[in-house]
């Protein structure tokens, strides 16, 4: 895990993009306002109608869509469920297009699993019926949540198939205490400004803006700070932290290009004074210097936000996490993915246990009680930020080290030079047992793959939010000998196409 900021609410409530080490600019706050390619309807030849097709859903794929297909061309069709008939606009077309995209806009034959889509923003049906196009994410938000985790196990089955050459069975389990009907789980959300200052999000792959007053997907908690009656003018961008251990709201703002950074600092000192008490509030302030960080100005409380994790094996940390800072969306993840990483890590006392793109130390410091003092964990992370809140969360304990810098960089130095102590990053003459790894979600790539092979680790524990990424690296390293023990999916953006799955990968 990394520590930058969740784009995902902008415009699709998908996981967080870890940016610091695998930039992702189409995610970033300037570039979200830039068209993209499609969402606007295409016009049908010799007609100023929108081209609309009528077609027959086929499978789910990643991303979100099923495959279908208009006269052989294959068409990734939104809101649809398999096996139903529709009517389709096209939103993307093109003679020469390897495909087109289209959304749903008239159920012909529908499935037993469909169901009226909760947040009518987002509904497609009720969207273009009122002449406006959805609001991007929720893209299962019209599908009931078991039939959801049925297609999420298909999807991801698939994806590793085709991708690595892998055959797995898995099934797809939820968070204990969800809403049946998938809402109110997600503490970090995050809204684009119209120019009228209010509250928007995008519709999917479009610069179109909708304004919102309410985020269904959200904990009860965003909705009771009732942002959207707030004039946010001047205002880029607002990230909101609704922790799920605390009262403690954190609001996070970045100004517009053109803004007065300290004229909309008073500005929106006094604007977020009618908060609840207790929310804090801070302004991202952009960096003179583009490799630098944001600074992170206070405007009233404090810049950082603290969530407390248990584990069901009795053991509980309290974490502080800075500003901007990633952690996992979903109220009950981190208490979720901790159990199941000790599951899979199976730490035993004494052991070295290294924990790749650790964050602000989630997984670090359950991993530490189980080692003991005289094992040791190895604490890595590229962010400054992340770093700083690690060496904080893991104070006093003296058998983990927090390394600041990328996975290639440490990976390369350990194979190199184990011997070096562990405060000039190296292993200290030990060998690692076990590889924690939750990287993003463009997963580590071949280089990194490589140097995990050479370390010879005798288990990796991969934590992954991308079943293509997870694919990817995990048919690199089945080339290399390793394979599939147990994988286990788990369903932590309920009403969205996304997943985080844990696998288990040990030498055949």
């Amino acid at each position: 895990m990394s520590s930058i900021r969740d784009t995902s609410q902008v415009d699709e409530a998908r996981p967080p993009v870890r940016e610091r080490v695998n930039p992702d600019s189409s995610s970033s706050p300037s570039s979200t306002a830039s068209p993209a390619t499609g969402a606007t309807p295409v016009v049908a030849a010799n007609s100023s109608a929108p081209l609309v097709l009528e077609l027959e859903a086929g499978p789910m794929a990643h991303g979100g869509h099923c495959v279908a297909r208009h006269e052989g061309r294959v068409v990734f069709l939104r809101h649809a469920i398999p096996g139903e008939l529709v009517r389709a606009v096209v939103t993307e077309a093109g003679e020469s297009a390897r495909y087109w995209r289209a959304d749903t806009v008239e159920v012909l034959h529908g499935s037993e699993f469909r169901r009226t889509h909760q947040w009518k923003l987002a509904d497609s049906l009720r969207a273009h019926a009122a002449g406006r196009l959805p609001v991007g994410g929720a893209d299962y938000g019209h599908i009931v949540l078991p039939h959801q985790r049925r297609l999420k196990a298909q999807v991801f089955r698939d994806t590793v198939a085709r991708i690595a050459g892998q055959q797995l069975e898995v099934h797809v389990t939820g968070a204990p205490g969800d809403d049946p009907s998938g809402l109110h789980w997600r503490t970090r959300n995050a809204f684009a400004v119209t120019p009228t200052g209010r509250l928007a999000m995008h519709a999917h792959r479009s610069a179109v803006l909708i304004p919102v007053r309410n985020m269904p997907l959200g904990v009860p908690a965003l909705d009771a700070l009732k942002l959207w009656e707030l004039d946010f003018s001047g205002v880029a961008r607002v990230d909101v932290v609704t922790p799920a251990s605390s009262d403690s709201a954190l609001v996070l703002l970045t100004p517009a290009k053109d803004a007065d950074v300290s004229q909309l600092g008073g500005r929106m000192h006094r604007q977020t004074s009618r908060l609840p008490e207790g929310t804090s509030v801070a302004l991202i302030v952009p960096p003179k210097d583009p490799t630098e960080r944001p600074e992170i100005r206070r405007l009233r409380g404090r810049t950082w936000t603290q969530e407390t994790v248990s584990s069901k094996h009795g053991q509980e940390h309290t974490y502080r996490i800075t500003g901007d800072g990633f952690w996992q969306v979903h109220r009950w993840a981190p208490s979720m993915l901790v159990d199941a990483v000790l599951q899979a890590a199976q730490p035993q006392p004494g052991e070295v246990i290294a924990d790749l793109y650790a964050g602000a130390g989630l997984f670090s410091a359950f991993l530490a009680d189980a080692v003991g003092p005289e094992g040791q964990v190895l604490s890595v992370e590229a962010a400054p930020g992340a770093s700083r809140d690690a060496r904080r969360n893991l104070h006093g304990v003296t058998q983990a080290a927090v390394l600041n810098g990328t996975v290639d960089r440490i990976l390369s130095r350990w194979v190199a030079k184990p011997e070096l102590p562990v405060s000039d990053c190296g292993l200290g003459g030990r060998a690692v047992d076990t590889l924690v790894l939750d990287p993003p979600r463009v997963g580590a790539g071949k280089a990194t793959v490589e140097r995990i092979n050479r370390l010879e680790p005798k288990k990796i524990v991969y934590v992954s939010c991308d079943p293509a990424s997870f694919a990817r690296d995990f048919g690199l390293l089945a080339q290399s000998g390793w394979s599939a023990e147990s994988v286990d999916v788990y369903d932590l953006y309920p009403d969205t196409h996304h997943m985080e799955s844990v696998a288990v990968l040990v030498r055949s």
